[in-house]
């Protein structure tokens, strides 16, 4: 069973809440008598993108299992790609300032496309002509029978709250085609919606982690469907078996 820490949307600032909300996942991960095989950060690792923030993050995920990052909305490109959270070697363009962070990781059995559906200065995501045709390209060069994880910040399917569906991927459908010809992808995995989410994508699970730095409560609940500062930070196991079958569990961590 392959084991995955699907961890999102911290937003590290210079507040001391922010370090301590992302700090207790860290630490709720650190006690595990089995350790994960990978931990997947979903976007809005940091909330204005500075070198400050990611250095806290940096410091802060002192883990041994792989750390798997796909940017969000409030990350700066070229900052993250100057941070010490991205392996180079991954980055698809790792020399090219104000490039999409697109990046291929293996992890044991499992690969892993992150991608990078940002739009600087903009909160839906988009991954364009370019992103689209770069990922037909790894996932036909993917070892056959081998699983697939996708991830990317932005959720391409609607997730039935108008505020983050009005934010979300807006080529969803191009992404559906391309993952539809490839049987290998076993999910798609995402952040920005600040909530444990599951659906399906492409007839694939389209998961999306619980929010670290804040909940998003839907319309109909107290507070219509605004942003929760009280609730509890959380994160996802999701277990990946044998016949490439995704288990997941949501923690949330008073």
């Amino acid at each position: 069973m392959f084991v995955i820490a699907h961890v999102s949307d911290p937003h590290i600032d210079t507040t001391e809440r922010s370090r301590r909300r992302f700090g207790r996942v860290v630490d709720h991960l650190a006690t595990l008598t089995r350790p994960v095989d990978a931990i997947l950060l979903g976007g809005d690792v940091a909330d204005r993108g500075t070198a400050e923030e990611y250095a806290v993050v940096t410091k802060l995920l002192d883990q041994s299992a792989p750390v798997l990052i796909c940017p969000g909305n409030h990350d700066d490109r070229d900052a993250l790609r100057e941070s010490a959270l991205l392996p180079r070697s991954a980055l698809a363009f790792p020399d090219q300032p104000g490039a999409p962070l697109h990046q291929v990781r293996r992890v044991g059995g499992t690969l892993f496309v992150l991608l990078d559906a940002t739009v600087p200065g903009e909160p839906y995501g988009e991954l364009g002509k370019e992103g689209l045709a770069w990922l037909r390209e790894q996932l036909a060069s993917a070892t056959s029978g081998s699983p697939v994880v996708i991830a990317l910040h932005h959720p391409p399917a609607t997730l039935g709250h108008p505020g983050i569906d009005d934010m979300g991927l807006r080529d969803g459908a191009a992404l559906a085609t391309v993952i539809e010809d490839f049987p290998d992808v076993a999910a798609v995995l995402t952040g920005h919606a600040h909530t444990a989410v599951s659906t399906t994508f492409a007839d694939r699970p389209h998961v999306g982690a619980v929010g670290v730095n804040s909940t998003l409560r839907l319309p109909w609940e107290i507070g219509d469907g605004r942003t929760d500062h009280s609730a509890p930070p959380g994160l996802a196991f999701h277990l990946l078996d044998g016949d490439r079958r995704l288990i997941t569990h949501f923690r949330t961590l008073a």
